[in-house]
């Protein structure tokens, strides 16, 4: 016995297809893409930082902001990162050579896996030094730069809740932002 579907049942099952497709669109691709969340779940998921980042989860001095600033010696900044739930975020300053700077960076208590480094001034082949590589809730301490270069943070949420960073900078730096 041949079972055929009939022309009523095929629109049915097309129409119920597309009507899936649409709400995943909706939920889900657009908010995680493109920023546009119509329906506020791509919010509440996390989904939109991941679109534009630089525009949604950095806060400097309580501003949002995506431009570099030079801060001089004496100045302190405060920043705001957020990290993605399962997802890595990379911090960076620019900083010439024999530089210092002193940090403070916590969480609330929720531990991130972070590795500070920097990468050498016009260094196409990858190369990175690691100046502390460890899973915590916070740390605080200074570095001196060793080479001029892009000097900071790549921070790794495991959980499955986005997690604020607070940093606390000062030295002789200007804010290179989040990293592409």
């Amino acid at each position: 016995m041949q079972h055929t579907l009939s022309t009523k049942a095929l629109l049915k099952s097309t129409l119920i297809a597309l009507a899936i497709a649409v709400l995943v669109l909706v939920s889900f691709i657009l908010p995680a893409e493109y920023n546009i969340d119509p329906t506020g779940l791509g919010a509440k998921m996390g989904l939109t930082a991941l679109a534009n980042p630089a525009a949604s989860v950095v806060k400097i001095d309580g501003q949002q902001t995506a431009e570099a600033k030079t801060v001089s010696k004496d100045a302190t900044d405060i920043i705001e990162v957020v990290v993605p739930a399962g997802r890595g975020v990379e911090y960076k300053f620019t900083m010439a050579q024999f530089k210092k700077m002193e940090y403070q960076w916590q969480t609330g208590g929720d531990e991130l896996f972070f590795d500070l480094h920097g990468e050498p001034e016009g260094d196409t082949t990858g190369y990175y030094e690691s100046y502390a590589i460890a899973t915590l809730a916070g740390m605080k301490g200074s570095f001196t730069t060793p080479f001029a270069g892009i000097h900071g943070w790549y921070w790794k949420n495991k959980s499955d809740k986005a997690v604020t960073v607070k940093l606390t900078v000062s030295g002789e730096y200007s804010v290179h932002g989040l990293k592409k």
